[in-house]
């Protein structure tokens, strides 16, 4: 749960060492003018929303040769022109980004585009597709940089789901920190990946260095092909391939994040993502290809590569630990992505409104930790194996790349822009292509995992229209879009809880008269136990003595609980009364949090169990106690700090007001 804190300084200062840590770990509240700080350029853009698609090369490629290897060492070959095809594919799902940026730059992509142009069907089919496969970004990144860093480090291997937790732990914090921060905080790494990367193409291209040295592990390709190559194999090890295209979107959906004219920033990441990522993923399939690069045990593809192209030595290592933190900050991408589109989702009540609250840092608090929440189950139920999660991967963002370039097509057909028949041919084209390849991945992924997607899918958008549904009703309820009759008054009964005759009580009856003159106080009484007989007797003649003027119902009650008598009350008085009923709670405030526990908490219990009665307002009064000072001068007698009966106000050094509380 994440801590809710004051923004004033007073609040600060009454927020207890509890809301210190949280504010030391997600920094000080922002202020609207200083939203700009935390909004992003294109080359933080590559940190902040676009690491998913540039990772991809550690796994995408990988997943190619496993599907390969099944038809033996034979078909390996064919891992140069799958790649091609996938690298076609990726350049009419960035071209088709661009426009979407360009016609809709509030930000949601796929969402945005169905909800304008497929309708309200379409739109959530793209939303749940967006969510399943945000949260399947972040544990199938956080998993293979875990795997990568086991590759260059074996001994690590006992630790991969504490690792992984670990990171996303870290990755959610930063975020809660701000977008523009962590995309500062992980722009270094990601420029040496990204170096280090095409630095090992290069090398292997021109000379490689350690291209004869031995490697760990044994071969995974059996000798004799298991699978015949043939059309289904192609497409099996394409559609597994296509994972590295995940995260080509998060751009589109994030267009708000950048700073202005975030239009053309968001663009030109688009661009320079594209163009990255292309030359990432031929590179490495021409490499493989001709060094004959095979699945093996304990070492990814990536790894393999790498470790021909510069040998095993700083080189190596370096870029090793290079990708295991990119990897696992790749997640990142789902949390620069899946807030906006929480937040879009809120807005139009698909989700709870609360997706759409920023929190002091000016980030969607609740998308972020939901997010973190949903990725983290999915890594224990997985173990934070890569392979177990890939099966899972890419359907949904595939179903969300088809549903926005046919938006576009609608789009571009409705609104007739210069050019628009050229653009609409552009995004049937990537809406076929996409198209079939979801279907693909469908029938090739199903008995492998797939089906946890498919059932995913029409989960969520179950629970988008419940969400719905429920806030049309409560508009309906509530009058909204209409005005309402006006306020009339009417008399109000208020019922003060109470423990005993103390300076608690006293507040609470001065604030319960302020309201109302119709006041009385009200206090249970058990039936059983030493002494139960003379306490009602002893708290009527205290009550007498001190004459508030406010009659006092003492509850007689066979059962532990005190707040059982004091909602069957209650609940009889406003049915016999019908008029509102205000009950007021009594609730001491220590200046110390850890003292809160030395008192009951009845309050919280009797105003859960009322809070479904419309004739009963539920309202607290604060007694705040300035502990520090009591205990160190007061001289309060011992029977006033008794845990029960009625007792006296007490008499001391202890300042004004901040008596002894009695049961409170």
């Amino acid at each position: 749960m994440v801590p809710v804190t004051r923004t004033t300084e007073a609040g600060e200062a009454n927020g207890g060492s509890v809301s210190r840590a949280w504010r030391v770990l997600v920094g000080p509240p922002l202020r609207f003018r200083d939203l700009g700080k935390e909004q992003i350029t294109p080359v933080e853009g590559l940190s902040a929303l676009s690491l998913d698609a540039l990772t991809s090369v550690a796994y995408g490629p990988e997943a190619i040769l496993v599907v390969l290897a099944a038809a033996g060492a034979g078909a390996l070959h064919l891992m140069l022109p799958i790649t091609v095809a996938i690298v076609v594919l990726l350049v009419l799902l960035v071209f088709s980004y661009r426009q979407v940026i360009a016609a809709y730059p509030s930000g949601g992509g796929a969402y945005a585009v169905s909800r304008a142009n497929l309708g309200t069907r379409a739109s959530l089919v793209a939303a749940a597709a967006l969510v399943v496969d945000y949260t399947l970004t972040v544990a199938v990144s956080i998993a293979a940089g875990v795997s990568a860093l086991r590759s260059a480090f074996p001994a690590l291997s006992p630790a991969t789901l504490p690792l992984c937790l670990g990171i996303l732990a870290v990755i959610m914090v930063l975020n809660l920190r701000g977008l523009g921060e962590t995309a500062r905080a992980f722009l270094l790494p990601t420029l040496v990946f990204i170096v280090g990367v095409l630095a090992i193409i290069l090398v292997g291209l021109v000379h490689p260095l350690g291209l004869h040295e031995p490697g760990p592990g044994h071969s995974l390709v059996p000798a004799h092909g298991l699978e015949v190559v043939g059309v289904l194999l192609v497409l099996k090890a394409f559609s597994a391939g296509c994972s590295a295209l995940t995260g080509v979107e998060a751009i589109a959906n994030g267009v708000p994040l950048f700073k202005s004219p975030r239009v053309a920033r968001a663009k030109r990441t688009e661009l320079l993502l594209g163009v990255i990522l292309a030359a990432m993923l031929l590179g490495l399939a021409t490499l493989a290809t001709r060094w004959h690069v095979a699945p093996r045990s304990g070492q990814t593809v990536l790894s393999q590569i790498m470790a021909d192209a510069v040998g095993r030595h700083w080189a190596y290592f370096l870029v090793s630990v290079t990708i295991t933190i990119v990897l696992a900050l790749a997640a990142n991408t789902s949390f620069g992505g899946l807030p906006v589109l929480a937040s879009l989702l809120g807005r139009d009540g698909y989700l709870p409104h609360l997706f759409g609250l920023r929190g002091d840092r000016q980030v969607f608090t609740y998308g972020i930790v939901t997010l973190a929440v949903l990725a983290g189950v999915l890594l224990v139920a997985v173990d934070g194996s890569t392979q177990r999660l890939i099966p899972m991967f890419a359907i949904g963002v595939f179903t969300g790349f088809t549903l926005a370039q046919s938006g576009l097509v609608v789009h571009w057909r409705r609104t007739r822009p210069a050019h628009w028949g050229l653009r609409a041919a552009f995004n049937g084209l990537g809406a076929l292509v996409t198209g079939a390849a979801t279907v693909i991945f469908v029938v090739t992924k199903f008995a492998a995992g797939g089906w946890v997607v498919l059932v995913a899918v029409p989960a969520f958008i179950v629970v988008f229209v419940r969400i719905q549904r429920y806030y049309r009703a409560a508009g309906r309820a509530l009058g909204l879009g209409a005005i309402p009759s006006k306020p009339r008054p009417g008399p109000i009964t208020v019922v003060v809880a109470i423990t005993g005759v103390n300076r608690l009580a006293e507040l609470a009856l001065s604030q319960a008269l302020s309201v109302s003159h119709d006041v009385m106080a009200l206090t249970v009484v058990p039936d059983e136990g030493v002494g139960a007989s003379d306490r009602a007797a002893a708290l009527r003649d205290e009550w007498t003595r001190w004459g508030p003027g406010v009659p006092i119902h003492i509850l007689h009650t066979q059962y532990a609980s005190v707040a059982r008598p004091i909602v069957q009350f209650i609940d009889h008085l406003a049915e016999e009364r019908q008029q509102t009923i205000m009950v007021l709670l009594p609730v001491v405030h220590p200046s110390r949090r850890r003292y809160a526990i030395l008192h009951n908490h009845v309050d919280r219990v009797v105003a859960a169990a009322l809070a479904g009665n419309d004739k009963v307002v539920v309202t607290r009064v604060t007694f705040s106690l300035d502990m520090d000072r009591c205990l160190e001068g007061a001289n309060v007698p011992e029977t006033s700090a008794a845990a029960a009966g009625p007792v006296g106000p007490p008499r001391g050094s202890c300042p004004e007001g901040s008596g002894a509380p009695g049961s409170a």
